[in-house]
């Protein structure tokens, strides 16, 4: 081999070596992903940063629309805890610590933070229109936690800039460039809200996943596709923020029509 090749092949290997190591799987997908970070740690970093948006955002003063958020986050809730339970997986969800607000802005966005932090903003109400059209919301973000998205992706970037060192070294010896790779995996405070648009394959993915916890809490999963409809129209020739970089119009609805079979099995009204 070329010594002009041997640190390229080195990196590769350490590379693939780190990820067999974090090799963790994604529930109801299956898939693959590579995670360096623990939940513990995850979760403590999210809550703080949580804490920060609620403290410094304007709550709904809308009694009935906050009850609604909240009582379609608690159903989503029951019904991953119930997923999990049901394959004897329930320590999946140790260290969640639910919380569901509803933010006052016109954002059509929403979004939940590793350890199960939501945040709902009344903007995004009118598109889902009642009860199940949060529901379909809340089952797709909390999905993206459960899938343990944010995670993978700052991951991805701590092998990338840091060597694959673990997250508490980094925090120890390097704390302000593992800020900013938090920052850059969350983007808190930034214009999507708290959160970083996600890549397209976890926006399929938090689809599938969340499609299914819908049914499991008895919201109707058929009408995931006409939510997307709604929402694709709200932004008329332009897709609004909160899809930005979500999968098109027609393959969203593609893709949760052929995976409509599964969830209609965990469905009962």
């Amino acid at each position: 081999m070329s010594s002009r090749y041997r640190p390229t092949a080195i990196i590769s290997l350490l590379l693939l070596l780190m990820f067999l190591a974090g090799c963790a799987t994604v529930p109801i997908t299956g898939r693959k992903q590579f995670n360096l970070i623990s939940d513990g740690e995850m979760n403590s970093m999210s809550f703080q940063q949580y804490d920060q948006v609620i403290n410094e955002s304007q709550l709904s003063t809308d009694a009935a629309a906050t009850a609604m958020v909240e009582r379609a986050g608690r159903r989503i809730q029951a019904a991953a805890e119930k997923y999990f339970a049901d394959r004897g997986q329930a320590s999946f969800l140790n260290g969640y610590d639910w919380e569901f607000h509803l933010i006052e802005s016109d954002q059509l966005n929403a979004w939940c933070m590793p350890g199960g932090k939501v945040a709902f903003y009344t903007g995004i109400l009118s598109v889902c229109q009642d009860e199940t059209g949060v529901g379909v919301v809340m089952g797709h973000e909390i999905a993206h936690a459960i899938a343990k998205h944010g995670s993978e992706r700052m991951s991805h970037q701590m092998a990338l800039q840091m060597g694959g060192m673990a997250l508490s070294q980094a925090v120890k010896n390097k704390p302000e460039q593992t800020q900013a790779l938090y920052m850059s995996a969350f983007a808190v405070g930034a214009q999507y809200g708290a959160m970083l648009p996600y890549s397209r394959q976890h926006e399929s993915e938090a689809d599938h996943m969340g499609l299914i916890f819908m049914a499991m809490a008895g919201y109707d999963p058929r009408q995931a596709p006409v939510f997307w409809e709604r929402m694709a129209a709200v932004g008329g020739g332009k897709p609004p923020e909160f899809m930005s970089t979500h999968p098109s119009d027609a393959t969203r609805v593609r893709e949760l029509n052929e995976n409509m079979a599964e969830a209609m099995q965990f469905y009962k009204p």
